[in-house]
């Protein structure tokens, strides 16, 4: 591990502290706004149902957030970075070819995750206000805080992220302040912390009790896999203290609820506040009320604002493993790891908005959250096995770990079963969608490789020195630059030699082949020079860790100007008036773009896989803003694809 990943993860400070708060814990802090109120529902509120409740949320939060993530996860980092695709990234090393299953339902579950958790928490805010006024219309509300939070993503966080901070910790320091007060007048509820009444209420068989209110209950660890993928913003040893500042306050908040419900026994949530059932709000003074709406909204906007940053730093992952099509990346600002992608960021606002018109309140968006969530925790735990298997955990220690959460996760799978036909298929709808894209794309690059051939370039070393001083031939270019995908520096596609002798044959006095290895660590910016024939062909090949941009265009200028001040290459142009006054020679980048060959003869399934990638490939970035290079000196040439070609047509000659 580099010296700064160390620093940033033994690094203590208050402002770090202060920094998780507002980055991490929007999604996970923000859950006593709905949990209590999902969980009793309609039931009749009792003492069983209330202290079995509590006790399963504070067991939940312990072992789910505080042990399996907190404790355990954070310690598979990558380079200092976290997340279900840098999991990955270290346990592909292992060789098990279907940890990608896991990968791609995880990602995909988690961008789900991304639609469905901004809608619900603000609207679970917005409708506080329904104590004051029960007739207003709180959709329209909810679509223009969002839409406002989606506009200012273009600008970069770094503006908005001042305020969250302090906004965090008053939300924090408010939760639990309204719990104390609740709990200092209802003591009674403290006996939930005895896990026996998390088992009588689940093995209860009174209606409304019983093992499936573990989908209500599971709600409170939602962002739990937040903490993982943010880590590389905070660190391990910031999130691992401030952690036990936001859980005690999370813990006294449930159980104020709890105790304030416990003093109504007998009655319902509608009995207890007609216009807005939610235990969160009635607990607060009368004066108060009005504040706490305030604060619980700007932390809600805080909590879907880490998730739209995450859904981008998600997405930029996706692509570079070749999951995901290529699409626009902009750097609004200079902080590392911050990104913008405009597609994502609107579709993502778009299936907000589609959210909150299909359920119109957040009580019905509670169904559609938890499955998904679920999924994707369980798809972290397989990942998580190999992770400690390839670390040589001993097995005594693994075994009962794993099995522990697969249990949990499988009880709270069951539980939010359930809630398929609910909503739950909404999430799933989506994530199943994005499981589509990012299997598709990935199929299609590894059919697209096993088809690309390889030549040695030692076999054209001779034609291609004869080329470049062939003077019948007119000029192309002073240099001539390929992007390849070859890895080995004494191989290239056959394709690259088609375009230099065949399709035009391309006279150049140097060629250039580039070619990027995507790391499976995040920041690295590394290049290495061969030469191959002196003054004629060189090859550059970047090493670019996982969440560095490709900007292949000024990379390259670096790479040059480099070697000219070693004396390794000599760039002025080598037209004679231009070379006597130094004029600096042209560079030419070709770029070639395959299609589909109608001679190809493909399986039923190649069809459908391919066909949808060369959509999909319209649909996304092209190859050379992709790589960043400059539109006025890049060639695009067409190359047929051909896959499996047919045999041989014989023909019968007459006279």
């Amino acid at each position: 591990m580099s010296m700064q990943h160390k620093d940033l993860h033994s690094k203590l400070s208050l402002g770090g502290l202060l920094i998780t708060l507002g980055i991490i814990y929007g999604d996970i802090g923000t859950s006593p706004l709905y949990v209590m109120k999902s969980l009793i529902g309609a039931n009749i509120i009792d003492n069983e149902l209330i202290l079995g409740g509590l006790s399963c949320i504070l067991w939940t939060l312990t072992l789910q957030t505080t042990l399996k993530y907190v404790i355990i996860t954070l310690n598979a980092d990558n380079h200092g970075e976290g997340g279900i695709f840098s999991l990955y990234s270290l346990v592909k090393k292992t060789k098990v070819k279907w940890l990608i299953v896991p990968a791609i339902i995880g990602g995909s579950l988690l961008l789900a995750e991304g639609i469905i958790t901004p809608p619900i928490s603000v609207s679970s805010a917005v409708e506080g206000l329904l104590i004051f006024n029960p007739d207003i219309s709180t959709i329209p509300i909810v679509i223009i805080i969002l839409f406002f939070l989606f506009t200012i993503q273009q600008f970069g966080a770094k503006i908005v992220t001042k305020f969250f901070s302090p906004v965090m910790l008053v939300w924090f320091s408010m939760l639990g302040i309204l719990g104390i007060i609740q709990i200092s007048q209802n003591i009674e509820v403290l006996k939930a912390i005895n896990p026996y009444y998390a088992y009588k209420l689940l093995t209860s068989d009174v209606s409304g009790h019983g093992f499936f209110i573990l989908g209500a209950v599971f709600l409170c660890t939602t962002g739990a896999e937040s903490l993982y993928s943010d880590m590389g913003h905070c660190g391990r040893k910031n999130i691992r203290i401030s952690w036990v500042f936001v859980k005690t306050t999370l813990v006294l908040n449930y159980f104020g609820q709890g105790a304030y419900l416990i003093q109504h026994n007998g009655s319902t949530l509608s009995q207890l506040n007609n216009y807005n059932p939610n235990p969160f709000y009635l607990i607060m003074a009368d004066w108060f009320q009005p504040i706490g709406i305030i604060v619980a909204t700007l932390a809600t906007i805080i909590a879907s604002q880490a998730l739209i940053s995450g859904s981008f730093t998600l997405i930029n992952e996706a692509m570079r493993l070749d999951f995901w099509p290529k699409v626009k990346i902009n750097y609004p600002t200079d902080v590392k790891g911050q990104l913008y992608i405009p597609s994502i960021n609107w579709l993502l606002f778009v299936g907000c908005v589609g959210i909150i018109l299909y359920f119109k309140e957040s009580k019905y968006m509670e169904h559609a959250y938890g499955l998904s969530i679920i999924l994707g925790m369980m798809m972290t735990t397989i990942l998580l096995n190999f992770y400690l298997i390839m670390k040589r955990v001993k097995w005594y220690f693994i075994v009962p770990i794993i099995t522990l959460y697969l249990t949990i996760e499988v009880s709270f799978l069951i539980a939010n079963i359930t809630k398929f036909m609910e909503g739950g298929y909404v999430t799933i709808f989506i994530a199943t969608i994005l499981i589509g894209i990012m299997s598709t794309w990935f199929l299609a690059k590894k059919i697209s490789k096993s088809y690309t051939k390889i030549v040695k370039i030692n076999d054209y070393k001779k034609v291609l020195e004869e080329l470049s001083v062939d003077l019948s031939i007119p000029k192309y270019a002073t240099h001539l630059v390929y992007m390849t995908n070859s890895n080995r520096s004494d191989e290239i596609e056959d394709k690259v030699m088609y375009s230099i002798l065949q399709k035009r044959p391309k006279r150049a006095d140097l060629y250039w082949f580039i070619h990027v290895n995507i790391l499976s660590e995040p920041y690295k910016k590394e290049y290495k020079v061969t030469e191959i024939i002196k003054d004629d062909i060189y090859r550059v090949d970047f090493y670019l860790g996982f969440r560095e941009p490709t900007k292949i265009n000024l990379m390259f200028k670096e790479v040059i100007k480099d070697m000219v001040s070693n004396g390794e290459v000599d760039i002025t142009s080598r037209y004679e008036s231009l070379n006597k006054n130094n004029i600096l020679g042209d560079f030419k980048f070709v770029l070639s773009e395959k299609f589909l060959s109608n001679d190809s003869d493909l399986t039923f399934f190649e069809k459908i896989v391919m066909n949808t990638y060369f959509l999909m490939k319209k649909l996304s970035l092209s190859e050379e803003k992709a790589f960043g290079l400059d539109s006025s000196s890049v060639k695009i040439e067409q190359f047929p694809m051909v896959l499996h070609p047919p045999e041989k047509i014989h023909l019968n000659r007459i006279n």
